[in-house]
This record gives structure tokens, sequence and C-alpha cells, in this order.
């Protein structure tokens, strides 16, 4: 990151004709790495699938809460959350996870994920002027690609909730 290589550069589409939330995440060579299913519930619930089918990771809305919150799963260990703050010019998220902060950019398109020293541990960063939603996520340590993309799923679905997605 800053003046390095990313280890592992990850493409996130969503799928055109969907009717849950579902996504496709590709490496660089345009191998299909994960798959990601919304399921219906009470607010967002997402499904992280490995190229052989199964589940590795989930991402779930809690409902009944003033703004947008999500949890990060492995089967049934939670990993850690990430809600949205209310804030009036920049889009703010508090992340409870790995020590590691989350910033944006006043457009919602651009996110850092810090560790607690202030080091890059990820950059997701959207491209506009798509059909679809696609990030790129630029990971440091392939170790961390499953959480990192547990967050992006999670703020796009936050944006998605507040009606700015």
């Amino acid at each position: 990151m800053e003046g390095k290589e990313p280890l592992m550069r990850l493409l996130f589409k969503q799928r055109f004709f969907s009717w849950l939330d579902s996504y496709d995440i590709y490496d660089e060579a345009g191998a299909v790495l994960f798959t990601v299913e919304g399921r219906l519930s009470l607010g967002h619930c997402l499904d992280i699938l490995n190229p052989a089918g199964e589940t590795v990771g989930r991402v779930k809305e809690e409902v009944f809460t003033f703004l947008p919150r999500f949890r990060f799963y492995t089967g049934d260990t939670c990993l850690g959350e990430i809600k949205k703050e209310l804030t009036f010019f920049r889009p703010s998220f508090r992340l409870d996870c790995n020590g590691w902060q989350v910033q944006g950019d006043i457009w919602e398109w651009d996110y850092t994920i810090r560790d607690g020293f202030g080091a890059v541990v990820a950059q997701i960063s959207k491209e506009v002027f798509r059909f679809t939603d696609t990030y790129v996520l630029e990971i440091d340590n392939p170790q961390n690609t499953l959480l990192i993309l547990m967050i992006a799923l999670a703020i796009d679905a936050a944006k998605c909730s507040a009606g700015n997605g």
C-alpha cells in the first residue's frame, strides 16, 4: 500500500440480475474466489461461499438499531462488528475488530482500513460508472482476505440501508 504493491487485489462485483444481494469475488486473473449469496431475513444476511460452495463466513445485520450495524461470523464465532455512526459531512463507521479502524472519503466511494499503529491493512474503492456495484479490494496480508471482504460487504449493505448505495 502506500508505496508498495498490495499482496492481494480482489474485484467485488454485484450480479446484475439478482433478486437478493449476490456478488462474485474475483482475483486479478479472473478466477472466482468467493460467491456471496443474500438470504431472506430481517435485515441483510450475506453468506460467503468458497469455490466448492461451502459457507466460510456470514455478514449479518443487527435489526432494531438506530443506525446500521453488522456482525461478522465464521461458523458460530463472531469475529467483530461494524456500525455506521451519525455524522454530517463524512461517512463514518466504527469497527470493533482486530483493533482496526476504517476511514472513508466524503463521497463514500473509498475506504482505508488501518491497524492500531496506523499501518494500512486494506483499501476499498468503488468503481463508478458501472451497471452494478463494483469494488476493488487491495489487501496487505492474504490471511485477512475473508475479514476484509466481510467489512466491504457490510459497508455496501449499510449504504444500501441508508438509501445511498
